[in-house]
């Protein structure tokens, strides 16, 4: 298990990237700020990641004891899990993983605050039920194959670097914007949203055979 530890923390850390997929994200942020220029984009970076890392830990700890609360096992996460994230998946590729992340109020709403880094950036767009459901299937597969504390390690370390990246990539959105462009963007997207949908069908194939020899 030792040997696989760390090919496991590069997939986990993948996976929670490419859901969150902060260059969709930065786009998303530069149409709601008034400004484009660093001393207002860092804090809204900074704040809207946090929201992200606070939120993902949350999860990760107690995400898996709520559905133990209702008896919902590992293999009935994987199914529910890979459903959601398919229809992201689907989303993502056909671009429109900005009208699946959040509501059109949202975007209105967050037009007319100042503050966007916590609603709508922080949660949903880079904070959403596909996250929830990732991060809760990742923890549960890896604690019941090896140990719990391994897995809280593993997936801990996977959201950290997540955020990282996050975080540079929205601080810098402009010169990504400006280097990728909306067809740049869309074509990232759609490129996510086809690792999406391997993780997702991983998930259900693995939640399917496990509910079937039960």
């Amino acid at each position: 298990m030792t040997s696989n530890l760390l090919p496991l923390l590069i997939h986990n850390t993948v996976a929670v990237l490419t859901i969150v997929n902060p260059i969709a994200a930065a786009s998303i942020m530069l149409g709601m700020v008034s400004s484009n220029s660093k001393d207002t984009i860092k804090p809204i970076a900074l704040k809207s990641t946090l929201t992200l890392l606070i939120a993902s830990f949350v999860t990760l700890f107690g995400g898996e004891f709520i559905f133990k609360i209702f008896s919902i096992n590992t293999d009935s996460l994987k199914v529910i899990g890979g459903v959601i994230l398919m229809l992201i998946a689907v989303n993502m590729a056909y671009g429109q993983h900005k009208q699946g992340k959040h509501t059109k109020e949202e975007d209105d709403e967050a037009q007319s605050k100042e503050d966007i880094s916590i609603v709508p950036l922080g949660i949903p767009i880079l904070f959403g039920p596909g996250l929830i459901a990732t991060i809760i299937v990742l923890h549960s597969s890896l604690a019941s194959q090896s140990s719990v504390i391994l897995s809280y390690i593993i997936n801990g370390i996977s959201i950290i670097l997540a955020s990282i990246a996050t975080f540079f990539t929205l601080l810098y959105a402009v010169a990504i914007d400006k280097l990728l462009g909306t067809t740049g963007v869309k074509i990232l997207t759609r490129i996510m949203g086809l690792i999406v949908g391997a993780i997702a069908a991983q998930f259900l194939i693995g939640g399917i055979k496990g509910l079937w020899g039960a």
